[in-house]
């Protein structure tokens, strides 16, 4: 439940830095930052409302001088949280950091939990659930297309298309209850037909948002990719390569790596979340038995399969169960070890099935890795482009969202159905009132405590 009393937390990431934000808000954050600083004797008039001023943190009962800092005031309900908000910048220490919180609590404020600064910003009318869900994408944001993502819906762009929509049947449900309220009067009201023009249309703008969610998962976390081969065919050594770091262990012993390793790079605007897995063969033992096992899971889950085949080695068993991998799956052929004797080529695997894009490469010398990640970016961008796009178009990246849209298309199909079953406007309302409160639940104008803490302790403290 929201407790009317003040909170404060340091907003800015923990550590040493030049200068740290501590942060409060609530009905005393004006009076305890007052407390705690002062400006310069040479500015003896009190602080402006947003306006930063120059002075000095004190502790007031000793009178003892912490830190010149700059500090803010805002009143409420124009500020970050619609509550008075005191933002005071410090320099970044940690120890002094942790003392101004300290004398804050002194003085009667409370540590905020996380995310409670949004989470009062959404409780007071500052913004809704989609753009409180957008600040944390926009912490998290790892690529140039998620924050573009994260930046439109903290704008709105999502809000303002739920809102639409919303409005669409709110207007429909009035109408219904109208027919149900003054059925013997004379009054002009839609027909069953136009009812059901409105249940379709916004069925089919509601079905666009639904099925953006596998696009804009893949701009907010990432494509997926996976690399597969037979063992000792340079996986590890790849990964490393397009990495630019040693992170998997490379040795010349079959069966090196048992688990999977996953870290991702940036290629142009978008992110690449690439694993690398055991080699693909018959195991040995149970350990390496869970490797293969947890390679075929990776391998399909992922959205992009990097095929890794030893054209120094004759064709393998192992190679066609890689091969098998890629059936029917976007993948691209990596042919490694081109610096040694070629005895396994391009044409010996499209004869055994292989019908991918391939690229020549060695993990060793490096030559062909530009061509590489040049196909990787290429494949990386269209599997993220892949679905509805343009400035305007809304894209939705939370199973949250995914999951209230499917309630309401369900519940406009019940009502489209009872529409044309000739069922009383009462049950066709009914169903439209349920649509209506799973939209609702996107935007928070419909929520519960436990929607709440489940997206606001997702947060950090200090948000």
């Amino acid at each position: 439940m929201y407790e009317a009393d003040t909170i404060v937390a340091q907003a800015t990431p923990p550590g040493k830095g030049a200068v740290a934000i501590v942060r409060l808000s609530g009905p005393q954050a004006l009076a305890i930052g007052y407390r705690l600083w002062r400006p310069l004797k040479s500015h003896t008039e009190p602080p402006k409302p947003r306006r930063l001023m120059l002075g000095e943190i004190r502790d007031p009962g000793s009178g003892r001088p912490l830190d010149r800092a700059l500090a803010i005031f805002i009143p409420g309900p124009r500020s970050l949280t619609g509550e008075d908000v005191v933002e005071l910048h410090c320099h970044g220490g940690p120890y002094l950091v942790r003392s101004v919180i300290g004398l804050a609590l002194a003085a009667g404020a409370r540590i905020a939990e996380p995310g409670e600064f949004s989470r009062r910003a959404f409780l007071n009318g500052r913004l809704d659930l989609a753009q409180a869900e957008a600040i944390a994408d926009l912490v998290e944001a790892r690529s140039e297309g998620a924050l573009a993502l994260a930046i439109g819906q903290l704008n709105g762009a999502l809000s303002a298309r739920i809102d639409s929509l919303r409005t669409e049947l709110i207007q429909l449900r009035a109408h219904l209850e109208a027919e149900i309220d003054f059925a013997d009067e004379e009054i002009a009201l839609p027909s069953r037909r136009e009812i059901a023009g409105t249940l379709e249309a916004v069925a089919r703008s509601a079905a666009v948002l639904h099925d953006s969610f596998q696009r804009g998962r893949i701009i907010r976390e990432g494509v997926r990719a996976t690399i597969v081969g037979k063992p000792n065919a340079g996986k590890s050594s790849l990964f490393n390569l397009l990495l630019g770091s040693e992170r998997a262990i490379v040795t010349a012993v079959p069966g090196t790596t048992r688990d999977t390793l996953e870290e991702t790079l940036q290629l142009g605007p978008w992110t690449l979340s690439l694993t690398d897995t055991a080699g693909v063969r018959k195991a040995r033992d149970e350990v390496e038995q869970l490797g293969v096992e947890r390679t075929r899971s990776h391998a399909s889950d992922a959205h992009l399969l990097i095929a890794v085949f030893d054209t120094s080695r004759p064709f393998e068993r192992e190679d066609a169960e890689v091969i098998d991998l890629c059936q029917g799956r976007r993948a691209i052929a990596t042919l490694n070890k081109i610096d040694l004797t070629e005895r396994l080529g391009m044409a010996d695997l499209r004869q055994r099935g292989l019908q991918i894009e391939s690229v020549r490469v060695s993990a060793r010398t490096a030559d062909g890795i530009v061509e590489l990640r040049d196909a990787l970016a290429c494949a990386v961008s269209e599997i993220a482009e892949k679905g509805p796009a343009g400035e305007d178009t809304a894209i939705i990246s939370r199973e949250r969202h995914q999951a209230a849209l499917a309630r309401t298309l369900e519940a406009l199909g019940k009502a489209r159905e009872s529409v044309f079953s000739g069922m009383p406007p009462e049950i066709v309302a009914v169903d439209v009132t349920a649509a209506t409160d799973a939209l609702s639940e996107i935007t928070g104008a419909v929520n519960t405590e436990d929607i709440l803490d489940v997206i606001f302790r997702e947060f950090c403290i200090g948000k």
